[in-house]
């Protein structure tokens, strides 16, 4: 546990410089130019600034870490230990300034995520986990929703914008899931997402396709928080591969899974 908290302490100074620069540049972000990388995914100078303050800072405590970073270094191959970084998840949102864009960092050894970071950065909150020793927003426990009525039921999501062959199964499951739901959200920022479940304001969440930056920090989180994340069949997520996931409270999770593969 020691060490977990010293890789936590190292994620955190990091998503911190990162979170610095988002905000410093957050006030003229309607300005800031945009790049098209694929379909409806964008980046910014804000990105690759704040990914490289968190690649300064990792690499200056654990020079010999790996650093996989949506934007420097996305096809870095896991090994010893590993920085899963997102610099600014919800791109388009920090761009066309509405308030909802983190930093997430998770920490792997060996290819098991020991400690994550999700950085809120308009409301400034901090979501940090380490393996065996819970889940917290700014400091205090959080854990999942205790809510078991889907009728009740505030169920998290992300459309699949990047990826158009999903749309019509996301369709289906969509309208399966609203049928029977108090209601759907989609903020567009997968990590605050997850976090979202972790701290029990979503009962439950999915998406079809994610990759690990999106989701190594947040997947961390929701566990320490008791709850359950799996893949689309109800299989293992180690949080470092891409895919579709599925997560939430316990009970929740099982009846978002079965309802998502009925659809």
């Amino acid at each position: 546990m020691k060490e977990r908290r010293a890789l936590l302490d190292i994620a955190v100074a990091a998503a911190d410089a990162a979170g610095a620069i988002i905000r410093d540049r957050a006030r003229d972000a309607g300005e800031i130019a945009w790049h098209l990388k694929s379909h409806s995914d964008f980046v910014t100078e804000v990105d690759t600034a704040a990914e490289h303050a968190i690649r300064d800072v990792i690499l200056s405590r654990r020079p010999e870490a790996v650093v996989i970073g949506e934007e420097l270094s996305p096809d870095a191959v896991p090994h010893g230990v590993t920085f899963v970084v997102d610099p600014l998840d919800g791109t388009t949102n920090f761009v066309h300034r509405f308030p909802v864009y983190a930093v997430s960092i998770a920490v792997a050894v060996d290819g098991v995520v020991e400690a994550a970071v999700v950085l809120d950065v308009p409301r400034g909150d901090r979501y940090t986990a380490a393996r065996g020793g819970g889940a917290h927003r700014n400091g205090e426990p959080i854990s999942v929703s205790r809510i078991d009525d889907p009728s009740k039921a505030l169920i998290g999501t992300g459309f699949p914008f990047k990826h158009l062959v999903y749309v019509e199964e996301y369709q289906r499951q969509f309208a399966a899931v609203v049928r029977t739901t108090s209601g759907i959200r989609r903020a567009g920022a997968a990590a605050l997402d997850l976090a979202s479940v972790a701290n029990g304001w979503f009962e439950a969440f999915w998406e079809l396709s994610l990759a690990p930056w999106d989701i190594a920090a947040g997947v961390l989180l929701i566990r320490e928080a008791g709850g359950v994340v799996t893949n689309l069949e109800g299989g293992d997520v180690s949080g470092l591969t891409h895919g579709g996931l599925v997560a939430g409270s316990p009970l929740m999770h099982e009846w978002l899974l079965n309802t998502i593969r009925t659809a």
